[in-house]
């Protein structure tokens, strides 16, 4: 059995606004055993990157950040000072952001950045964190990595700066990588040569990976338990085999309905109608209910809890799976109309 290596309770990530509160994340609980790969997907606005950057300290005002517990390797994160958070986080926690020429700093070279991150928490002289930062390049498979040293973020292509930066996070040998979107904006060649990196060094160095996206098709690639998030909850998390051949929730199921690959040519795409609720259209009941068309009011108003279901967990009161659904779903709308 391997150990476990981080542990969320009950995350929530308010943003105060005018006249309302948007719950970015709302009750999260996300658990991932070392060498593990969880998936972590839904739409945008679901809070998926917002819980990752919780974990990592980087909420910003106004940000409200609170939970049960957030441990990383038996350690409780919540209540480190910034010096103590910082020995953790680049070092046994690294991320990937979605963005990586808004992530590396224009100003600076491609080599001192990456010697900056070995000296901060390595401890490295110049010439090792030099010598060190030639084989992280290599590692990544960016060619002449000497010459690149040199070069500044603006020279390097798209797929080179991804890379540039999937070499600063993996740079002190994380015990987790968390990677956001890392293929956004790329094109669909480099996209696989990216994911084929990471995957790579995933299995080389035995580290954890978290891997958030909108593609079904990544994670089925990818990885080992997939958590489907909306609208700052979890709905489903079960194992990735499983969860592609049998959705619980409705909301996985309409993702899933919804891919490409899943299409015969001959009809329109899946769509699923409406958008992610924010601050002001959040229902008081199911979050999806609004977009569900298996939506009961009589039942479907009360906010459901993520439950135990098959092998994994399911927040909805009428799993997919079920064998007894329709004749439950047909027995509350007979009691919703009886009462009316």
């Amino acid at each position: 059995m391997a150990a476990r290596l981080l542990e969320i309770e009950d995350l929530h990530v308010d943003f105060p606004t005018q006249g309302a509160v948007m719950h970015a994340v709302d009750g999260v609980g996300l658990a991932l055993d070392e060498g593990e790969v969880l998936g972590v997907v839904g739409e945008s606005g679901s809070g998926k990157s917002v819980t990752m950057l919780a974990l990592m300290g980087l909420v910003g005002f106004p940000g409200q950040v609170r939970a049960k517990a957030m441990r990383f390797a038996g350690r409780e994160l919540q209540g480190l000072s910034a010096r103590e958070r910082r020995r953790i986080v680049g070092k046994d926690v690294a991320m990937i952001f979605q963005d990586p020429t808004t992530s590396l700093n224009p100003c600076f070279t491609v080599g001192f950045q990456l010697a900056e991150t070995l000296r901060l928490h390595l401890g490295l002289g110049a010439r090792a964190a030099r010598e060190r930062s030639v084989e992280l390049l290599e590692q990544v498979g960016i060619p002449a990595a000497a010459s690149r040293l040199k070069d500044y973020p603006h020279q390097l292509s798209g797929g080179m700066n991804q890379r540039v930066m999937i070499a600063m996070a993996i740079a002190c040998s994380p015990r987790l990588l968390i990677a956001d979107e890392p293929t956004t904006a790329l094109d669909v060649t480099i996209q696989a040569q990216i994911l084929e990196l990471l995957r790579g060094l995933q299995r080389e160095r035995g580290m954890a990976l978290v891997l958030i996206t909108h593609s079904m098709g990544v994670v089925a690639e990818m990885a080992q338990r997939v958590a489907v998030m909306y609208a700052g909850q979890v709905v489903e998390e079960r194992p990735a085999a499983t969860l592609f051949a049998s959705p619980e929730h409705p909301y996985t199921a309409a993702l899933l309905a919804a891919m490409p690959e899943r299409s015969d040519g001959r009809d329109r795409l899946a769509t699923i109608a409406g958008v992610v609720p924010g601050a002001y259209d959040r229902p008081a009941g199911c979050l999806f209910g609004p977009r569900c068309r298996s939506f009961v009011p009589a039942r479907c108003s009360q906010r459901p809890a993520l439950r135990a279901w098959a092998d994994g967990a399911v927040r909805c009161h009428y799993p997919v799976g079920d064998a007894a659904r329709e004749e439950r779903r047909a027995a509350d709308g007979a009691a919703q109309a009886v009462a009316a």
